[in-house]
């Protein structure tokens, strides 16, 4: 079930946010990710985020966080993925927003197929000024699809 974060959320997305962060990009040091978890925390209430809760358990699977039309980021628990979950996260946020934006590591082949397959074009590669990788930023829009 997709529904929108609930402040009691906070410590499960974020242990959701380091866990996925640190096993999606084993080319970024974990110290990266552990010295912006604060950061994170603080301003993760502020956005727009959804989560996928388990309708059996409560516990939640996955979130996406939106900043106006742009993805900060979709985050999947690893035994969680490959059911579903990230698509319908993005559908929620298609539902949302005619148009969405997003920046992903271009070594994140998995993500980049996803977001491909997802209807997403690259605009433009950009090197990531706090891990020094190179970023594709992607777009999506609902014109585009005639949907």
């Amino acid at each position: 079930m997709i529904r929108k974060f609930h402040e009691a959320d906070l410590d499960a997305v974020m242990a959701l946010w380091l866990d996925s962060n640190l096993q999606a990009h084993p080319f970024v040091p974990g110290d990266y990710w552990r010295n912006h978890f604060e950061e994170v925390r603080q301003a993760l209430p502020e956005a727009e985020v959804y989560v996928s809760e388990n309708g059996e358990t409560a516990e939640i699977e996955g979130f996406i966080g939106l900043s106006g039309s742009y993805i900060a980021g979709i985050f999947v628990r690893s035994q969680s993925r490959s059911q579903g979950i990230g698509k319908q996260l993005l559908d929620q946020a298609k539902a949302v927003r005619p148009s969405l934006t997003l920046s992903v590591y271009r070594k994140n082949s998995r993500a980049v197929s996803f977001y491909q397959r997802e209807g997403f074009s690259v605009l433009s590669q950009e090197t990531d000024s706090g891990t020094g990788e190179m970023e594709l930023v992607m777009a999506w829009s609902r014109a585009q699809k005639g949907c």
